[in-house]
């Protein structure tokens, strides 16, 4: 009986990584667009060259 709890536990960790690391995926992907976009939209500064979007 304790052995097939442990598999089941094993189981069910690795799922739960396995989903975790997928949406950690996704929302690496959705910060690199963001950062694509601010990139390439960024506007121009007063003194005519290109402005940072973002501050440090």
């Amino acid at each position: 009986m304790v052995p097939i709890l442990l598999v089941l536990l094993l189981a069910l960790v690795l799922f739960g990584a396995g989903f975790a690391v997928k949406i950690l995926w996704w929302i690496a992907l959705a910060v690199l667009v963001v950062w694509l976009l601010g990139f390439f939209m960024r506007s121009t500064s007063a003194g005519g060259g290109r402005g940072r979007w973002y501050r440090w």
